[in-house]
């Protein structure tokens, strides 16, 4: 989760050892077991063969932490599929379990624009892409994200075109982010913010001990909750799934 694909190469987060089997779940419950639970009933057992796949090569990475939770990536599908998602993007990639999520998720004719300032990290899980035969679907570009959206913006085609955009990448830029992507999803579509609840990290004092990385980015994370809840022409739901995800459908 984190800094998907939008993480410097200074930066390299370690391996974090948790007491159940989900690599950088980030799970807000406060039992491990009762998380552990969860996965292992209603997520495992119905998780597709391929994103297990990914999911455990993932976890060799020493950057694992990023990683979408196996529950957020069931939850992407689902909620993928009851807005009968077809033309998506995903900005911050990683290894790309959310990207394969969402792969699978769409129709044979669903589209993803997936952008990574990493193509290395990408190309780990694109041979698990191709052999579940989802790979046609997406379309990677290795970059910043943003001017790619400023790109899209000049054509007036392009207005209104997603049905869904998912982002898990540099959380100061989330706000640039949305004066973007608001214009390029359709009314009635959906954008999914990722980590907005930041490891629990937004409602401990400021001089609380954590994490490097924790730190530099809560403010940037509390200013973008404040912002997006003002938002008149969205309506958002907050959900404390992995590390809280914020969904925003926009109204007009």
């Amino acid at each position: 989760m984190a800094d998907n694909g939008q993480t410097t190469k200074q930066e390299e987060p370690q391996a974090q050892v948790t007491r159940h089997s989900e690599v950088g779940h980030k799970s807000l419950l406060q039992s491990d077991d009762l998380y552990q639970y969860i996965l292992e009933t209603s997520v495992y057992p119905r998780e597709p063969e391929a994103m297990k796949e990914l999911r455990e090569i993932t976890a060799k990475h020493p950057w694992n932490l990023m990683t979408t939770s196996a529950d957020e990536g069931q939850f992407l599908s689902m909620l993928l599929k009851l807005i009968n998602a077809k033309n998506t993007m995903e900005i911050g990639v990683y290894t790309g379990y959310s990207l394969l999520a969402t792969a699978l998720a769409l129709p044979e004719d669903g589209k993803i624009l997936a952008m990574d300032i990493n193509r290395e990290n990408y190309e780990i899980g694109l041979p698990v892409i191709q052999k579940a035969g989802v790979a046609h679907k997406i379309d990677f570009k290795e970059g910043p994200a943003l001017p790619e959206l400023d790109l899209l913006l000049e054509d007036p085609k392009n207005h209104g075109s997603l049905d869904f955009a998912f982002v898990d990448a540099d959380k100061d830029n989330y706000w640039n982010y949305h004066k973007r992507l608001i214009d390029l999803v359709k009314v009635g579509g959906v954008i999914g913010y990722d980590n907005t609840l930041w490891n629990g990290s937004l409602v401990l004092p400021a001089d609380a001990p954590m994490r490097k990385y924790v730190r530099y980015y809560r403010d940037f994370v509390l200013q973008f909750n404040k912002d997006i809840a003002a938002d008149p022409r969205v309506e958002i739901c907050q959900l404390p799934v992995g590390d809280g995800i914020t969904l925003c459908r926009r109204l007009s």
